[in-house]
Parts: structure tokens; C-alpha cells; sequence
């Protein structure tokens, strides 16, 4: 290698270096990006109806703050009222189990008995959790704070992005090389189109599994049922894992009223999830995003693996931009093109008798002349 290749290597390990330590923070304006997506999508809804482009992203800024308070309004008081029902339940469930244990030991022989839990035992196993659980407030208040921080720094990154996508576009495409800049744009519109495809198709799933959910908890009685199909639909962003974060609590409400709630709790979103995944997300999604499954969880172990939660909850949006570039830059740019330079191109010459010209002439050397005449290469005229 020479100097000047040598160089080359090490700025690109430099900047996969600063690029790895910066991930967090892309990830962030990733998310950013796509929030700013699905705004714009509704601002150019409310331009087509003769709005202007500032009071356009006005009003979709406050229908989006609309959407975020109203979202708290109705899961966080039914969920405070019911955590308080909850640490009062469990202490009375814990002393129900300890009765029915003890009663079990009075019916069983004397040799069954030393492999009956014991309720104080399980107590006192549990108290070093839950001591550590306490001793770690202070980081659960810090990692709450600093939450709350990347939460605004994706709403700011939004606004700026919103006021003007054209300008940070124009920015993004200059980072390439002139040749290849029209090539990027048209990428970019491809990861646009196919991201608001997403985002069509994310929310008409949301709002089946939230409405069916909604349904299915308001038949069986359990108590908070909208902020539960809330939650569910929210969840249902997340592919595979969304719908069993949504169940937890929704067995632990209905728990507190009968058990068998939780049991049918459960059943209820075993088929909600199976309709979802069988009739719902195939017809939608089809015609919007197409991603295999097994490449769908695979992204899913990656993103998480490498971008926590965060990475988890972007990780189809992630999957779709990260297609698309792969598609159009590695197989089409690359390997497509791949041995295609090679090719040698073959220049055919016609000739026409002249009257002018020498009997001994010949394309290949005009000045030499051969013992063949051209009358025996060229065929003769009539």
C-alpha cells in the first residue's frame, strides 16, 4: 500500500470509530427524520386543501401535541389508579395463597410436606430484588431524566427538519460526490415514499388492534379498557414483541377482578394478535412495505442488540430505509455492474465504391497497398 492508500484506510476506520460512538445520537435524529416524515405527510394533506405552508405545519404541530396529551390523558390516570389497587391486592393475594397452603398441608401426608413452598421463605428471597429495586431509585430517576432529554431533542430535531425538509435534504445530498448526487436524491425519494407507505399502513393497524381490543375488554368487563386498546395499539408498532408488552398489564387489571378474567385476557389477545398477523398486516402491509418475517425479527435482534429499546421501536422503519439503500447502492450500483466494464465494444465500418478511390485501398491501411484487389473483398456490382 502507498501512502496515499494507507491514509484512506485510516480515515475510514476513524470514521466507522466515530460513527460507532455516535450511534445513539443517529439513531435520534433517525427517529427525528421519520417523525418529521409523517408530519410533512399531513402538512402536504392540508396544502393540497389551499393551505399555506406555514399554517399548514402549525396546525399538524398542534394536532401532534393533541395526540401526545391525549395519549397520556387516558393511559397514565387509569394506570395510577389501578398500580394503587394493585400493591393493596397483592399483599391480600399473597395471604390468600398462604392459607390455601396452609390447608393443603393438613390434607397431604407428612412426607409431601417439606416440598410445599413456604410464602415466607419465597418473602425473604424476594426482599434482596426488591431492597436493590429501592437502592437503585436514584438511577431510575436519572434514567428517567435523561429520557425525557432525548425525548426533546427528537421534538426540537422535528420542528427544525419540518420548517424547511427541503434545505437539510439539499445538506445531505452534498455529502456525496457530484456524479452520484442525482443517484442519492433518488433514493432518498424512494426511502420517502416507502416510509410514508409504512406509517400508512402502521396506523391502519393500529387502529384495528386498538378498536378490536377495545371491544374484546369492554365484553369481558375489565376495568380501563380504552387506555388498555390504547396501549395495545401503541405496542403494535413494535413487531413480534409489541403484543406481548401489551398483555402484561391487561392480565394484571383483570386480574384483580376475577382470575379467570386473566386467562380470558389472554385468549383475547392470542386471536387479535393471529388476526393482525394473518389477515391484517398481509393485506395492508403488501401493498406498502414488503419485508420477509424472518428479516423483520432478524433486524429486530439486531437493533436492539446494538440500540436498546430505542432501536427496538425503529427497528421496521430502520429495516425499510436500510433496504432500500442496499437495493439501489450495493446490488444495482455494485453488483450488478460488477465485470460490465470489461466489455469491449466492436466498431463496424461500411464501405461505398467510389469512383475516386484506388482499386488497392483498404480500410485497414489506405496508404499500403496489397496484391489482392478490393474487387475480390467487396462484393461486385451487377
Amino acid at each position: 500500500m502507498n501512502l496515499g492508500q494507507s491514509i484512506g484506510l485510516i480515515a475510514i476506520v476513524l470514521s466507522l470509530y466515530i460513527l460507532w460512538q455516535i450511534r445513539e445520537v443517529l439513531l435520534l435524529m433517525f427517529a427525528a427524520v421519520v417523525l418529521a416524515t409523517t408530519l410533512n405527510r399531513l402538512a402536504k394533506r392540508f396544502q393540497s386543501l389551499g393551505m399555506k405552508r406555514g399554517f399548514a405545519v402549525l396546525l399538524t404541530v398542534a394536532i401532534f401535541f393533541a395526540g401526545i396529551a391525549g395519549f397520556f390523558w387516558l393511559i397514565v390516570p387509569p394506570f395510577a389508579q389501578q398500580f394503587q389497587e394493585l400493591t393493596y391486592q397483592v399483599p391480600k393475594g399473597f395471604g390468600r395463597f398462604n392459607s390455601w397452603l396452609d390447608a393443603l398441608r393438613t390434607r397431604i401426608p407428612s412426607q409431601l410436606i417439606p416440598y410445599i413452598p413456604d410464602i415466607n421463605s419465597l418473602i425473604q428471597q424476594v426482599q434482596p430484588f426488591v431492597n436493590r429495586l429501592l437502592g437503585n431509585s436514584f438511577a431510575f430517576v436519572s434514567g428517567s431524566l435523561e429520557v425525557v432529554l432525548k425525548i426533546l431533542l427528537v421534538l426540537v430535531l422535528t420542528g427544525m427538519i419540518l420548517a424547511n425538509p427541503v434545505a437539510y435534504r439539499q445538506v445531505f445530498v452534498q455529502l456525496f460526490p457530484s456524479f452520484y448526487r442525482r443517484r442519492v436524491d433518488g433514493i432518498l425519494d424512494k426511502c420517502e415514499v416507502s416510509l410514508e407507505g409504512w406509517i400508512t399502513g402502521a396506523f391502519i393497524a393500529i387502529c384495528v388492534v386498538g378498536l378490536m381490543s377495545l371491544i374484546g375488554l369492554s365484553i369481558l368487563g375489565v376495568k380501563a379498557a380504552l387506555a388498555l386498546a390504547v396501549l395495545a395499539g401503541f405496542f403494535n408498532l413494535i413487531p413480534n414483541l409489541g403484543p406481548t408488552m401489551s398483555v402484561i398489564p391487561a392480565m394484571a387489571i383483570a386480574f384483580l377482578d376475577e382470575p379467570w378474567k386473566a386467562v380470558a385476557v389472554l385468549i383475547l389477545y392470542f386471536i387479535i394478535q393471529q388476526t393482525e398477523s394473518n389477515f391484517i398486516t398481509p393485506v395492508v402491509m403488501a401493498h406498502q412495505v414488503s419485508l420477509l418475517p424472518a428479516l423483520t425479527l432478524i433486524a429486530q435482534l439486531f437493533f436492539v442488540t446494538f440500540f436498546g429499546f430505542l432501536g427496538l421501536f425503529l427497528a421496521l422503519p430502520l429495516t425499510v430505509v436500510a433496504k432500500i439503500w442496499l437495493q439501489e447502492v450495493l446490488i444495482k450500483d455494485v453488483l450488478d455492474q460488477w465485470g460490465n466494464n470489461h466489455t469491449q465494444e466492436t466498431e463496424f465500418v461500411i464501405l461505398s465504391e467510389s469512383p475516386e478511390a484506388d482499386d488497392n485501398w483498404t480500410a485497414e491501411s489506405p496508404d499500403i497497398k496489397h496484391e489482392r484487389p478490393i474487387d475480390d473483398t467487396l462484393p461486385k456490382k451487377d
